[in-house]
């Protein structure tokens, strides 16, 4: 193929901002790996960015609530001769239903995905991007993580905080290596999956239109972010605005001004 392209492994890349931040890495240059649970979406998306901008994209499906499934993708991928330059940690999901009344599998399932899976997959490949001189890590967290914690999704906020830590933490110990670390945290995002159920306005009514973005502009900030070695960027100045103030406030103010934010959601 020539001279080595990076190449950008990015996980829960078959919708959302994942789905993004692969049109944003293939529009600049960037070979990838695609991996999700859902191998139509991938392969659609793989082809399409092979049309458009001429990138090798390699796609394997993986479900990261299976216990060791970080160590069988990074298998999965050495044996397709590939090397892993960057990672994006982006797969995740929520459960709003209230702890008590989420099934407990769903919670480890939760956890495997969102917090273990990107500590894995971080300490398998960045080894080898450190002894190449260049990588790039870029971890999806949430103002979620910034904020008090919110009632009915009670574990979701503080995984997001443990990846904004962790992402801090390794940001420090990769200074000079030519890794960039960074924790992306984006607000209320728009995806391609409000359009096609038709629930954009929907989801608007549940709190004001000016603190949704949309995805696309979410994963060009926070991809231009990793470049800049930034180790920590939270899109749009409302959300900096909210994070700023969750940091500030009195806990009992500060719960309160989250308190329904399950409950609105819930209600659509």
């Amino acid at each position: 193929m020539g001279e080595h392209r990076r190449t950008i492994l990015i996980t829960g890349a078959s919708a959302g901002i994942g789905a993004a931040l692969a049109r944003v890495c293939a529009g600049r240059g960037y070979d990838l790996i695609l991996t999700a649970r859902r191998e139509g979406p991938l392969q659609a998306l793989a082809e399409d960015l092979t049309t458009r901008h001429g990138v090798s994209v390699s796609v394997i499906t993986t479900d990261l609530a299976e216990s060791g499934a970080p160590a069988a993708l990074v298998a999965a991928i050495a044996a397709r001769g590939l090397k892993v330059d960057g990672l994006v940690n982006n797969a995740g999901f929520s459960r709003t239903t209230g702890f008590l009344a989420t099934d407990p599998a769903d919670h480890a399932a939760m956890i495997r995905v969102m917090l273990t899976a990107p500590v894995e997959l971080s300490r398998l490949l960045l080894p080898g991007m450190a002894a190449r001189g260049w990588g790039r890590v870029l971890n999806v967290a949430s103002l979620a993580g910034q904020m008090p914690a919110t009632g009915g999704d009670t574990l979701y906020g503080p995984i997001k905080s443990f990846l904004i830590k962790a992402s801090q933490g390794l940001w420090l110990e990769t200074q000079g290596t030519g890794v960039h670390v960074t924790a992306l945290c984006p607000g209320y995002t728009y995806t391609e999956f409000h359009d096609v159920n038709g629930s954009r306005e929907q989801v608007s009514s549940a709190y004001p239109k000016w603190m949704w973005m949309d995805a696309d502009r979410v994963a060009r900030i926070g991809w231009d972010a990793v470049e800049a070695n930034r180790p920590r960027v939270t899109p749009g100045a409302a959300n900096n605005v909210l994070a700023a103030l969750g940091g500030l406030l009195p806990d009992s103010l500060a719960l309160k001004m989250v308190g329904g934010h399950a409950r609105r959601l819930d209600r659509l």
